[in-house]
């Protein structure tokens, strides 16, 4: 096992960290991979604080061969060894809470990955809230799980100041198979149990833990000694020196000592008392027992052999599965029910109606024989039973997961790329995701303060006034590569002839542009381009102009928005739902043009169970209704915007296409489809890994996923946004094949795997034997697994 060792003492030192060079020893001698990165000095009492501002620097620490006493600290150092053989621990000037991130995320990779960190062992107990709540112990062992790692952390209680070494051995050697907090630093303390106990509540009591002192007294050393020792600290000031009242307003200059009262702090209990934490209080008194690791939910271990098989729910493989399919499109309703009948023809099809009880709520339950049978159920998002799902997590497959706010919502997708990257600077996300700016407006008038904290936004634009943007041709808008100051757009510039103008067309070619969406919108509504503040405020304030008077609102983030209604003939307007989360993005330019227009690739993606991500590899081309202009040259969204809802029943059957047919490089379109796997791969990983609370695949769910990708003339390919319950309408009649061949292999994964059933052989229409068999292959290649994540838990 790879563990962290972090603590809030710093490094060894008999006076202040006693212990940590013994616990080292013996994580190492059993059999553990041990780094350590410490505070460079005592850290204590500081919680799971960051110094914020703060330049957090470096020194590494050679630990001596002694493990106990003076002996046992050894040299530190600037620059790390260039002997790889050396023993060598990391320093930081910064909290317990920084030791564990640096340690985490800058050093030790060559090591692989940390498997736990342990946080300890602290120097005293920390058995009592007052303790715990200001432990850097516990606080670097918080900040580790709030990385998503397993902690621990280690406290000693110690009852004398003999460190006397064959205890220490005995409390390190008990610490090592333990989830403790708290070992007592007694004789033959192996030999005694380790039992589950409540948190003893007390609290500060007394007045102030500082005093008010002048100038520097004692030795730190000594200090702290007499602190953990429950001394009260308190030291007079100089006789003579106490501040005399004044008549002058403000502060009188002070210094001031920790000196906390710890006496007050042992006899502050209380008999009666609200309590609203305690937990597991049946476990009070108990030894502890560690179980072994619960199983993946769709997995079972199959003892003896070491093969995985998937659970059914039952095991009868024969028993009869139930559906109810009610997807609610015209246009996907039927390759669903055809890909099931084909795929699995055993699968009783009870009802295309959603299920709902009397109230209109989706009861699941009711439709089915008994609510222990097998069923799939897939439906409208806000059809779905998801009470009944939950209570029968082994039997009951649908096809949408609760809570994806942080793939499916602009504003959380742009803080989920931006919190991984920040962790994985080489993840492709980085390469491939515009970053984004989210800021809130509820009214146009306040659209300049919702811009305070959208820093490069407000730069841009900033710029963009003064004419200081982009360079004119060769660079993609974005970079902010330009600082030349001339060719502003300013009136003065116009006095009527060529030359004001050409000044104007420049300054625009010279901006870099935006492009805002509506982060709770889809199908395209509500997207504009700007380069200016004056731009972006007119947008706002055309869209309150146009405002319903209605002040309803319906802000379910993680069902599948609906179309706006009510708005002119095209649709695109913004619901008073849609006017509050935005997200802006550096409009991508110059892209890839196939015959003069412009075009985004939408990719079909799978997620099933928690969690394997599939793309499917026969992608869609969108193309733009009107050839392709740079955003300065004309204000019409029909050369910029391919999504074909816009384009209403008079789009050309040419606006949909298929990806691979297109007139481009085969090895371009190699390079783009390989960096789609990618970006999908980590986008998904990002999700579920970095922001677990708003993403939350479900072992008994799979969902499929629209995602919009746009290629630049250099055949870089970006991520555009994530669409859940995607519009496969758009996809037209010419190319349904795409759609359906997609959720075939939809079904024959999801629901072969949950129920363990292998779909129906030759299921390729009239078709047999080798050329079936031949089409059947080629369909399941087209469905690529990029990403296998072995997510815990349900």
């Amino acid at each position: 096992m790879h563990i962290l060792l972090t603590n809030d003492d710093g490094p060894p030192s008999p006076h202040s960290s006693p212990y940590i060079r013994c616990l080292v020893d013996s994580l190492q001698k059993a059999g553990h991979t041990v780094s350590v990165c410490l505070p460079h000095t005592q850290r204590s009492w500081i919680g799971k604080a960051h110094m914020i501002g703060q330049t957090v620097k470096p020194l590494y620490y050679r630990p001596s061969e002694a493990i106990y006493g003076e002996e046992a600290q050894g040299t530190t150092h600037f620059k790390p060894s260039r002997d790889g053989n050396v023993e060598e621990w990391i320093l930081v000037d910064g909290t317990p809470a920084s030791c564990v991130q640096i340690g985490l995320h800058h050093f030790f990779q060559e090591r692989g990955p940390i498997d736990l960190v342990v946080s300890g062992p602290n120097y005293g107990r920390n058995s009592t809230a007052v303790f715990a709540l200001s432990s850097g112990t516990l606080g670097a062992a918080l900040e580790a799980a709030a990385c998503g790692q397993k902690a621990i952390a280690l406290s000693f209680a110690f009852f004398s100041r003999n460190h006397d070494p064959v205890i220490i051995d005995g409390a390190c050697r008990h610490s090592l198979d333990l989830y403790t907090v708290n070992v007592p630093l007694v004789e033959g303390v192996e030999e005694h149990k380790t039992v589950w106990t409540e948190m003893l509540q007390n609290y500060w009591t007394g007045g102030s833990c500082f005093q008010e002192v002048e100038g520097s007294i004692g030795d730190e050393d000594e200090e702290e000694e007499r602190i953990r020792e429950g001394v009260t600290g308190e030291v007079a000031a100089k006789p003579g020196k106490d501040p005399k009242p004044s008549s002058v307003p403000g502060h009188t200059h002070k210094h001031f000592k920790w000196a906390p009262r710890f006496g007050d702090v042992y006899k502050s209990h209380y008999a009666l008392k609200a309590n609203f934490w305690q937990a597991a209080t049946h476990l009070h008194g108990k030894e502890l027992e560690l179980p072994p690791p619960a199983p993946r939910p769709d997995v079972l271990e199959n003892p003896g052999t070491g093969s995985v098989q998937h659970l059914t729910g039952k095991t009868n493989s024969t028993e009869t599965i139930y559906a109810i399919v009610a997807y609610e499109d015209p246009y996907v309703q039927p390759l669903i029910l055809d890909a099931i009948s084909s795929l699995f023809p055993n699968i009783n099809v009870l009802s295309t109606l959603a299920p709902t009880s009397n109230d209109g709520e989706p009861n699941l339950g009711s439709y089915l024989p008994t609510p222990a049978v097998k069923v799939l159920n897939i439906t409208s998002y806000e059809a779905i039973d998801f009470s009944f799902a939950q209570e029968h997590r082994q039997t009951c497959l649908i096809n949408s997961y609760a809570i994806r706010k942080a793939l499916i919502r602009k504003h959380f997708l742009s803080t989920t790329v931006d919190i991984w990257v920040s962790k994985r600077p080489r993840s492709v996300l980085r390469e491939h995701v515009k970053r984004s700016e989210a800021f809130e407006v509820d009214y146009a008038e306040f659209l300049d303060d919702a811009l305070v904290e959208a820093w490069d936004l407000r730069e841009s634009m900033e710029k963009n006034e003064e004419g200081q943007g982009q360079e004119e041709d060769g660079e993609t808008v974005g970079s902010r590569a330009g600082e030349d100051g001339s060719g502003g757009n300013h009136d003065d510039d116009d006095d009527g002839g060529g030359e004001g103008k050409e000044a104007e067309e420049k300054s625009a070619r010279r901006r870099e542009w935006w492009i805002l969406k509506p982060s709770m919108s889809d199908r395209g509504q509500g997207i504009r381009l700007f380069s200016t503040m004056a731009e972006l405020q007119s947008i706002f304030d055309g869209w309150e102009e146009n405002m319903p008077s209605s002040d309803d609102e319906d802000e379910d983030d993680d069902a599948h928005s609906t179309d706006a209604t009510g708005g002119d003939e095209t649709g695109d307007y913004i619901t008073t739902s849609h006017l509050r989360h935005f997200v802006a993005q550096p409009y991508i330019h110059p892209p890839l043009l196939v015959n003069g227009r412009k075009f985004h690739i939408r990719t079909y993606v799978l997620c099933n169970g928690r969690l394997d991500v599939y793309v499917y590899r026969q992608m869609l081309a969108l193309f733009a209704a009107k050839d392709y202009a740079a955003p300065w040259e004309e204000d019409d969204l029909d050369k910029h915007l391919t999504n074909t809802c816009l384009q209403g029943p008079g789009s050309s059957p040419s606006s949909v296409q298929l990806w691979n047919t297109l007139p481009i490089d085969d090895i371009l379109k190699t390079s783009v489809e390989q960096q789609i796997f990618e970006v999908v791969g980590d986008l998904f990983e990002a999700a579920a890994v970095g922001m677990p609370i708003h993403f939350q695949p479900l072992g008994n769910g799979f969902e499929v996923y629209g995602l919009d990708f746009l290629v630049d003339e250099t055949g870089t390919t970006w991520l555009l946004e994530v669409n859940a319950f995607p519009d496969f309408k758009q996809t037209g009649g010419q190319l349904k094949r795409v759609v359906a061949g997609f959720w075939e292999q939809v079904v024959r994964v999801s629901v072969g795997s949950f129920f363990g059933v292998e779909p129906k052989a030759g299921s390729s229409g009239s078709r047999s034997g080798a050329e079936a068999a031949g089409d059947e292959k080629k369909k399941e290649e087209d469905l690529v697994l990029v990403r296998k994540i072995d997510l815990p838990g349900m």
